[in-house]
């Protein structure tokens, strides 16, 4: 159902489950890197191997299931893992939604909006769908700079607060959350040819 190698102009993209090992994964959460990456998604890091041994085991069912798809996202120049991409299928409604965490060290790089517009090619012309909607939680300002930034870009819009829209986290909860969309059409009008060539997707 989903592609198994996408390139964008810096980075790769492959499966989760298929490209990194569950003690390789682990060892970003044991060092304390990933304590800033998580607070803000509402979790804690890993506490043992076997929690990302179980977390890459359900990225797998739910890849296989085609529920979600999550990526690995390396550098192109050096292969480094940068982070995760992830694609949550409303396929009865033609809608996904997608986020992202990356590690701290590739923060500021726009990482997040080259990761969003190769996620978009896929959903919008590769799956054929309508709609993507992405959020954030209210005071996770890094992620709604990143958010805004190419929803933007791609004529999207600002839909709204959803109130208690997330279940409770490793931090309390249930917590809000502000979404936005871009629809096929928006998308369509508003990426640049430049930008598509850059996008090379096989399955």
């Amino acid at each position: 159902m989903f592609p198994t190698a996408i390139e964008s102009e810096r980075l790769s993209y492959e499966p989760l489950h298929e490209s990194i090992d569950a003690l390789d994964l682990y060892e970003y959460h044991r060092t304390g890197e990933m304590d800033e990456v998580m607070r803000p998604l509402g979790d804690k890091p890993h506490a043992t191997p076997k929690e990302t041994f179980d977390e890459l085991t359900k990225s797998r069912e739910a890849w296989d299931s085609s529920e979600r798809a999550s990526y690995a996202i390396r550098q192109k120049s050096d292969d480094e893992f940068v982070g995760v991409s992830e694609l949550w299928f409303e396929w009865e409604k033609r809608k996904l939604s997608f986020g992202t965490w990356i590690r701290e060290p590739f923060w500021g790089r726009g990482y997040s909006a080259e990761r969003a517009g190769a996620m978009l090619y896929v959903a919008l012309e590769l799956l054929d769908l309508e709609l993507v909607s992405v959020g954030h939680e209210p005071e996770n300002e890094q992620s709604k700079r990143a958010i805004e930034k190419y929803v933007d870009t791609y004529g999207g819009q600002y839909d709204g607060i959803m109130r208690n829209a997330l279940p409770p986290g490793d931090f309390g909860g249930p917590r809000d959350l502000l979404t936005y969309t871009i629809s096929q059409e928006q998308w369509r009008e508003s990426v640049t040819d430049d930008e598509l060539n850059t996008i090379q997707v096989s399955r």
